[in-house]
């Protein structure tokens, strides 16, 4: 390849230098955010002999070269641009976040802020589902397990303080992870969120009853009279600090340098996001929440089962900011006037997003996303959205969308059966025992429509969605699900014949080269996996091995090609039996660049000479899966236009197997005329520009 050539191709093609905002390579492929995708000759580069496809995802144009190639052609393209083009892969995502629209950006942001927390959040709401079971009277009789059986008291005493402790200091948590997530030390955010639920503020909980009352205590700052108020279970006031707060000590850090700024800094930051805190931002986030709770309620009188259409629709993007901590106040209120209609309807658009939620268990393969969804599916029809919405629902938007049309038709239900709580509670199916007694019966009629709604919109959606375009996931290529479900569907048409390139039967010719195990491990299809281009079988046909030892070995001998430093990815170019070359890739996880080396120990680097079987490098699995990562490996034939079919040996394999045993074998490339190897070209780049 003619790397200056084809760099100078490239560039050309997507529309020069002005059109890129920024760019990096993998192991395999060339990414870059562009100013305008339509300006792209998509059509020249899926016509290149030397390239293998385009597609765009993520905010991101991707153009696959190869192993060993694709470097080499990002340096050409670099030195072909006068303005520094070059950033990490990670410093990309970032931009391409930056150049999506606002709405993407804010659901990004608040992505990066809580899918960390989707652990705490999820055990949490589901030690709160049981302890509700526990203590709810008229449950299983007439009065509560713990009343009924007193010896399990303790137990309940303690699931409850479990439950209770990541909600009650969730803006602790929040602060860390949103000041992380706008650029600050998120210790510091920490801090500061601890500050904002100190024991010694009145609750949050029961700031408008001491107001009422008369017994807030109040500080004398400069002249004002700062109420001492906490903030626990809220989040929208504690995203708002922890941006300020990012923002104070990023400008300090600027202008500040060595112990100075070490001592000084910190101190600052504190003390003057302390003040802000508690004079402006939380009493005003404060006033915002209750002014909306009180709007709420003037709807609901005047519209009736319309106002609780209302309601219902937008009450799941109220708990995206979290001002739904607002409404007990209010509600407290409205059981003096007959019950409160804003714990019935938030049970329904619960209800509607659990149910999402798990209809997506059900049409995931991915186990990660399996299990997520079925955890916070089960956690939000028991009152608890946060993991769902965050975690599920939001990231593939479609569940999020179908549950608030679902949680507006039982919002208007109950509207309609006039069903009213009566006190607080878990807001899902377990919330009728906080019903009117009367209403309980309107109450589970409403709960089950609700949710079979939900259900079955979104089950039908996702099925249709993978009948469509092969995904369940709207920000991925078509015909692949990319962590969101991974019902990787193998790529129909002329693009499957080629990149697939597999041969039905386990009998390779006699001249077939044999590809050997560089792992030991649990040998999968590419479909199963979670990573797009290899799943489609783009980089190239081969398997996946999900490792259970740490070590990576050649697969056949001949030279390394392809060693990043990291020591995450290979590729190793030996001979077939015909004597030309013949490229095995093998790429341990997904997106494990970001580790920066971490957890891994290469042996070999590019250009060093293997024997089959020598060990390139070796990794901790339980370091890598611990960090977030996985380890699946896939092994692949990134040269696969110049071999012929491969042969599924491991068909005939058990599903587990040993670095050194026969994994596939790979026949030559059969001699076509000079029209059959145009047309082939002509059909594989219409079918790679549909599927980008």
């Amino acid at each position: 390849m003619d790397h200056k050539a084809v760099a100078d191709r490239v560039l050309n093609a997507i529309g020069g230098e002005s059109n890129i905002v920024a760019a990096a390579h993998c192991a395999t492929r060339l990414r870059m955010v562009l100013n305008d995708t339509e300006a792209v000759d998509s059509q020249a580069l899926d016509n290149d002999p030397d390239l293998k496809g385009t597609f765009e995802t993520g905010g991101m144009f991707q153009i696959i070269v190869g192993p060993g190639d694709v470097n080499e052609v990002f340096s050409e393209l670099d030195k072909l641009t006068s303005k520094n083009i070059s950033v990490t892969t990670e410093e990309l995502k970032n931009v391409a976040a930056e150049k999506s629209n606002w709405f993407t950006r804010g659901v990004k942001v608040l992505a990066d802020i809580f899918v960390p927390l989707i652990p705490i959040l999820v055990g949490g709401g589901l030690l709160m589902a049981l302890n509700n079971v526990l203590t709810a009277e008229g449950l299983f009789g007439s009065r509560s397990l713990v009343a009924m059986y007193p010896q399990i008291s303790g137990v309940s005493e303690m699931i409850n303080l479990l439950a209770s402790a990541p909600f009650a200091f969730l803006p602790v948590l929040v602060g860390f992870t949103a000041t992380k997530r706008f650029g600050g030390n998120e210790f510091l955010g920490a801090g500061i969120g601890m500050a904002m639920v100190m024991p010694t503020l009145v609750n949050g909980y029961d700031v408008a009853e001491a107001i009422d009352k008369g017994s807030m205590q109040y500080w004398d700052l400069f002249g004002l009279h700062v109420a001492q108020a906490g903030y626990q279970g809220t989040v929208l006031p504690v995203l708002a600090v922890s941006w300020i707060l990012a923002t104070i000590e990023k400008a300090f850090h600027k202008r500040l340098k060595g112990t100075v700024d070490f001592m000084v800094t910190p101190l600052l930051t504190l003390l003057i996001t302390g003040f802000v805190t508690f004079i402006a931002v939380g009493p005003a986030l404060r006033w915002v929440g209750d002014e909306l709770a009180i709007g709420l309620q003037n709807i609901y009188d005047a519209g009736g089962p319309i106002g609780g259409f209302i309601f219902g629709l937008i009450y799941s993007p109220i708990v995206i900011t979290g001002l739904h901590q607002s409404f007990p106040p209010v509600e407290t209120m409205l059981w003096n006037q007959g019950g409160s209609f804003i714990f019935a309807i938030a049970s329904m658009a619960n209800i509607a997003q659990g149910a999402g939620a798990l209809a997506v268990f059900f049409l995931a393969k991915n186990e990660k996303l399996k299990g997520l969804a079925g955890a916070s599916g089960v956690s939000a029809v028991f009152g608890i959205t946060e993991p769902a919405i965050f975690g599920v629902n939001l990231r593939l938007r479609w569940p999020f969308y179908i549950g608030m049309g679902a949680g507006a038709i039982g919002g208007a239900l109950i509207a309609l059966f006039n069903v009213k709580a009566m006190a607080l509670g878990a807001a899902g199916f377990v919330g009728v025992v906080s019903m009117r007694a009367g209403d309980w019966g309107n109450f589970l009629i409403c709960a089950v429509i609700t949710f079979v709604l939900s259900f079955i919109a979104a089950f039908s959606y996702g099925k249709f969605s993978l009948v469509r375009k092969g995904t369940i996931d709207p920000d991925v290529p078509d015909g692949v699900d990319v962590g969101a479900g991974n019902n990787a569907a193998v790529p129909t048409g002329s693009m499957a014949s080629e990149a697939t390139n597999y041969d039905a039967s386990d009998s390779p010719s006699e001249n077939a080269t044999t590809v050997y195990a560089p792992l030991s491990g649990e040998v999968s299809p590419l479909s199963s996996i979670s990573e797009p281009m290899f799943a489609q079988g783009k980089l190239g046909p081969g398997v996946a091995i999900k490792p259970s030892i740490g070590k990576l070995v050649a697969p056949i001998s001949g030279k390394i090609i392809v060693a990043f430093p990291t020591g995450h990815a290979f590729a190793v170019r030996g001979k077939g039996e015909d004597g030309k070359p013949l490229d095995i890739l093998m790429h341990i996880g997904f997106d494990t660049v970001n580790l920066k080396g971490k957890y891994f120990t290469p042996h070999k680097k590019q250009g060093d000479v293997v024997e089959a079987g020598e060990v390139l490098g070796e990794f901790d699995i339980e370091g890598i899966t611990g960090a977030g990562y996985e380890v699946t490996t896939p092994v692949v034939v990134s040269n696969y236009r110049r071999v012929g079919p491969l042969h599924r040996l491991v068909q005939s394999l058990p599903s587990e197997i040993t670095s050194g045993d026969e994994l596939y074998a790979v026949d030559p490339k059969q001699t076509v005329s000079a029209s059959q190897e145009a047309s082939s070209a002509g059909s594989y780049a219409t079918s790679s520009k549909g599927d980008a």
